[in-house]
């Protein structure tokens, strides 16, 4: 990454002057229920998502180590090919970014990232590119990437357990990057 730039949009919290390494596991608790953990390289937990996979309206709310919500994940109804998640602080309803499928009926799961503003444009905030399928997506900020996810298939993957690891670039917001995880992770298996 090319930049110095803080780019937060969870919160400040989430980001750190070096390269970051994130290991995420993802088990599926139940019919109902699927859970996601973050852990950094020495084992330690950052951040738990938890949200019901087989229910009408898609809800994923993550957590710091000491359970308090950090942001919503919620998926916006609506009868259309693109799919759209909207990620809001804690659990409010105050609207950080939406997430849009880029184009409509795709083999990869483009996704394009508006942060909220009063002031829209057309231009995307961020790009996420690539697939779970492909094992590998890629978020960037204009020309520059800014976080890397790769996914392991293994003899658990088959049996409702995942990992992903994540390369968060410094001074990139962590948790808004496993949130674009979830949502592309979740659109995936829709």
């Amino acid at each position: 990454m090319a930049s110095d730039e803080m780019i937060k949009v969870v919160g400040d919290r989430f980001c750190v002057p070096y390269t970051m390494e994130l290991l995420v596991k993802k088990k599926i608790q139940s019919f109902s229920n699927s859970h996601y953990d973050v852990f950094d390289t020495t084992g330690n937990i950052l951040l738990q998502v938890n949200g019901g996979i087989w229910n009408l309206q898609k809800k994923r709310v993550m957590k710091d180590p000491a359970g308090l919500p950090v942001v919503t994940l919620r998926e916006k109804q609506a009868i259309s090919w693109k799919q759209e998640w909207q990620m809001h602080e804690g659990e409010s309803r105050q609207c950080l970014c939406s997430v849009k499928r880029s184009g409509g009926f795709n083999i990869k799961s483009n996704m394009d990232v508006h942060l909220a503003s009063p002031y829209k444009d057309a231009a995307c905030d961020f790009r996420v590119t690539g697939s779970l399928a492909s094992l590998s997506i890629k978020v960037r900020r204009g020309n520059s990437i800014i976080a890397e996810v790769t996914h392991s298939y293994t003899w658990g993957s088959y049996k409702g357990k995942e990992c992903f690891k994540i390369k968060v670039y410094p001074e990139v917001d962590y948790a808004f990057i496993v949130a674009l995880l979830v949502i592309i992770h979740e659109n995936d298996n829709a």
